[in-house]
């Protein structure tokens, strides 16, 4: 199980309005910034209102360095996801479609965000 992962991105407003976005198909919202101190940078932190587990942070990018996959609880909310990131500015990376390759049941659109990280959404059934 996953409990959190912290991206650099290079410029934090035009990240959180594309990850706000992008992911409010999937009920994962903005709820949590986090002030940071004593070397600890700030963090701006997605959830579901009482948990954060994906944060953001200001930093130089490295989209070679990491991909994740979010849970949609069904086909359709990997559409509804698709749709969203684009319409916020995700370049395609794959279409929502079976990825039979993978194991049956498996059904995932991937897209690249404005710093160019690639993140799938996915459902298995």
């Amino acid at each position: 199980m996953l409990d959190h992962v912290i991206l650099t991105v290079s410029d934090i407003k035009r990240s959180l309005a594309f990850y706000e976005a992008a992911l409010q198909p999937l009920d994962i919202k903005f709820f949590m910034p986090y002030k940071g101190k004593d070397g600890h940078p700030d963090l701006w932190g997605f959830g579901d209102g009482k948990k954060a587990f994906f944060w953001i942070k200001q930093g130089k990018p490295d989209p070679t360095a990491v991909h994740w996959g979010f849970v949609a609880e069904n086909n359709n909310k990997v559409d509804e996801f698709y749709e969203a990131a684009i319409s916020a500015g995700a370049k395609d990376n794959i279409s929502p479609r079976a990825r039979l390759e993978y194991y049956p049941g498996y059904y995932a659109a991937d897209v690249c965000d404005p710093d160019g990280y690639s993140f799938e959404v996915v459902h298995k059934s």
